[in-house]
């Protein structure tokens, strides 16, 4: 049981042994549980560093029906001790109070109090737009998280089209189509990793069918972590490009200056 709470919120369906000593617990009624300790990786705000949490030994254990259970658990970080608070609702098929049920995770939540953060989450303005999309992914709001994701998208690439001095209306004063602004902002910019830089516009397409309503719950949530991570990947591309601009400014260079050291370098 406890690796496949410490896997959460992966929902593959894991046969443990017998939690409940092959005795139903009873709707509303607690139990304390002993299956191994849990645990998770996140980005300690204590530490400023990557650590893993864990819970204690016993678990808490609340009583659903015959079919499911809602374990609660608090986890501290291994090096100072600042503890979060994480949720599992665990069902079966079968007896859950069984001998050697088959169990998965079919609902998960963490309340990380400002103490903790998910690993590889963005830092700065978007950091608070990130966080709210992984709540929506682990409320299992597949549609809402990406909402996040594509507001995120499009409020970088507008914002470089600012500084950038890229036109974001059109003749008529209405908006650019935002592919077309993407596109002109890479174009001059490059804020698509290259990487990913021939599927960039696809990106925001992914998202779009998943907002528009063009794509299940389930699809959604299982695109989120691949979309999660390429549009992380453009704010870092930005980010990188400000250094980088700052440091061209620092040192004095022109744009002529830059072709010709790229020129020389090649």
């Amino acid at each position: 049981m406890s690796d496949l709470l410490s896997r959460a919120p992966e929902p593959t369906a894991t046969r443990v042994e017998g939690f409940l000593d092959d005795r139903a617990l009873k709707w509303g009624k607690h139990k304390k549980i002993k299956v191994g300790k849990v645990f998770h990786n996140f980005h300690c705000k204590t530490c400023n560093d990557q650590r893993t949490f864990e819970s204690g030994d016993e678990l808490y254990c609340l009583g659903l029906g015959d079919h499911a259970v809602s374990i609660d658990a608090t986890l501290r970080c291994t090096a100072c001790q600042s503890s979060v608070e994480t949720w599992f609702l665990v069902a079966s098929n079968d007896n859950i109070a069984g001998f050697a049920p088959e169990v998965r995770i079919e609902r998960y939540t963490e309340n990380l109090r400002d103490r903790a953060e998910h690993i590889g989450e963005t830092a700065g303005q978007f950091a608070d737009l990130v966080r709210r999309a992984h709540v929506a992914y682990d409320a299992e709001l597949g549609a809402g998280s990406m909402v996040y994701l594509r507001w995120i998208l499009e409020s970088i690439t507008y914002e470089v089209a600012e500084i950038a001095g890229i036109p974001t209306k059109g003749k008529k004063g209405g908006r650019v189509p935002f592919k077309d602004l993407l596109e002109r902002v890479n174009e001059q910019r490059r804020i698509i990793p290259q990487r990913f830089s021939s599927n960039g516009y696809k990106l925001f397409g992914e998202l779009s069918d998943v907002i528009h309503g063009n794509s299940t719950e389930e699809e959604a949530l299982k695109k989120f972590k691949p979309c999660l991570q390429l549009v992380l990947g453009v704010v870092e591309e930005v980010n990188r490009d400000n250094v980088f601009a700052k440091a061209i400014d620092e040192l004095g260079w022109g744009v002529d200056d830059i072709d010709e050291i790229a020129g020389e370098a090649s």
